[in-house]
């Protein structure tokens, strides 16, 4: 997906924040593994499931295998970064929030590439969107934008991290 610079009217300025989300998503085929099952996908309820910081270390090692210098979706045109495989309009979302939160802090690009602020901008989006959700919601949403959890495509994700959880957790 090429993304073109547009005019957007004066009144569509808060539409933009949506447009982080177009591109969450490619439209690669699944990988042999992955299988739909016949049954709806079940979200656990917020009370079911505990978030810990092992989420954020599970989403590192499937984004990542924890290597700072990981180049992803090279064929999207701006490729996603670092350990948590950030691209550069999460930076951008993440600025927003910083925005609206009051703080004065901002974040750049090159950014994507430290560990530590990798890790500090996932928080900043998981408790701006995701305060009180599960793991599985904050995963699937991470991989799939803001409807991630709905999708079938983000179900193969959520298994991955779900065994790194076990992994960790063992």
């Amino acid at each position: 997906m090429i993304f073109k610079a547009m005019s957007v009217p004066r009144s569509s300025i808060f539409l933009l924040p949506l447009a982080f989300w177009f591109g969450s998503l490619t439209s690669a085929e699944p990988e042999k593994e992955f299988c739909l099952e016949d049954e709806p996908i079940k979200i656990p309820k917020k009370e079911e499931v505990k978030i810990d910081s092992t989420l954020v270390y599970a989403l590192i090692n499937v984004e990542s295998r924890g290597n700072s210098k990981c180049l992803g979706d090279l064929h999207l045109g701006s490729p996603s970064v670092g350990v948590l495989q950030i691209r550069p309009i999460m930076v951008r979302e993440i600025n927003r929030i910083l925005k609206i939160e009051g703080s004065k802090k901002r974040f750049k690009k090159k950014d994507r590439f430290s560990r530590e602020k990798s890790i500090e901008m996932f928080y900043i989006w998981k408790n701006f969107h995701h305060k009180d959700d599960s793991d599985e919601v904050i995963a699937r949403c991470w991989n799939g934008g803001p409807k991630g959890w709905k999708n079938i495509k983000t179900q193969h994700y959520w298994n991955k991290v779900q065994k790194e959880l076990k992994e960790i957790k063992t």
